[in-house]
């Protein structure tokens, strides 16, 4: 008796899908993963497509092969200072914002006064936009009446911090990390929450001292948090179109990838197939950076 109760248990807790179940499952899972095709993947996939073609936008599609790509690292200048600058944005967040954001992270955790305050004000930038960023970036460093040039008082010799193409990319990196570093200090700052005191405790009884007992017992159990973070740094590092854009449309010393497919595709000379060869090599480059960045992660956490 005991063993058919438990069967007649057990069937009741094994509730099959009805229909109905499965249609609203299928309506919540369908709709998100069709706009993610239709909007992300679609036209990556066409702009691969698009690549291998000569294209107005208006007349017939020419497949011209490897040309474009051809053209675009023998004969458009752009290019090499766009990848070089791309790259260096990256290295900039990568190894200036991320880990500064951390440094924050590890501070504000610490319970020190108005931690709250400091939290608030140093996430604020986080809602702005890269554009907004930009037109402020302008409102401080401008050369006529730039707040920077006016408390430095170079009115004969005003340094020109936006204009000038050895200065004006470290400035805008600069920039960007001022609403990098706060997201990245929310991002940490969850994952130490989140770190069992016990770990803690256990280190300081061994005789471990506190910068030991960081980087041998929370940063190795922040591992998930690194992955998110290190992502984001690559995605923010090589969408960076709007802060530049804003300042001079991406030229004289702030050229990007992303400001050259927006240049070509919807510039005067519309030649989207050329700018469709751009995009491709700017997905590449994320790619690479992502996948090599995941399973190096993803690795380092099995051996362990």
């Amino acid at each position: 008796m005991p063993q058919k109760t438990a069967r007649r248990a057990g069937r009741r807790a094994t509730r099959r899908f009805t229909r109905r179940d499965t249609a609203v499952l299928g309506v919540l899972l369908g709709i998100p993963i069709l706009l993610d095709i239709v909007i992300v993947w679609g036209p990556a996939l066409a702009s691969v497509g698009l690549s291998f073609t000569s294209w107005d936008g208006i007349g017939d599609i020419k497949w011209v092969g490897g040309d474009n790509y051809e053209n675009l690292v023998q004969d458009y200048p752009a290019f090499w200072p766009a990848v070089r600058h791309n790259l260096l944005w990256i290295a900039f967040l990568g190894l200036v914002a991320t880990p500064f954001g951390l440094f924050l992270a590890v501070l504000v955790d610490r319970g020190i006064r108005f931690s709250r305050f400091y939290q608030s004000v140093l996430y604020m930038p986080v809602v702005l936009s890269l554009a907004v960023v930009g037109f402020m970036a302008q409102l401080l460093l401008g050369t006529d009446q730039g707040v920077v040039n006016t408390i430095l008082d170079d009115r004969n010799d005003p340094v020109d911090w936006l204009g000038d193409s050895d200065i004006n990319l470290w400035m805008m990196m600069l920039a960007a990390s001022w609403r990098h570093t706060g997201y990245v200090m929310i991002l940490y700052l969850a994952g130490l929450k989140s770190v069992d005191p016990a770990l803690k405790e256990a280190a300081a009884i061994d005789g471990a001292n506190e910068r030991q007992t960081f980087f041998r017992v929370t940063l190795p159990t922040l591992r998930p948090v690194n992955v998110i973070v290190g992502v984001i740094t690559v995605i923010e590092a090589l969408r960076a179109f709007d802060i530049v854009y804003a300042v001079n449309k991406g030229r004289n010393g702030l050229e990007l990838l992303s400001v050259l497919i927006t240049d070509n595709i919807i510039g005067e000379a519309s030649r989207i197939g050329f700018g469709s060869a751009i995009a491709v090599v700017l997905l590449g480059v994320s790619l690479g950076f992502i996948v090599t960045f995941l399973v190096q992660e993803l690795r380092g956490a099995r051996e362990k």
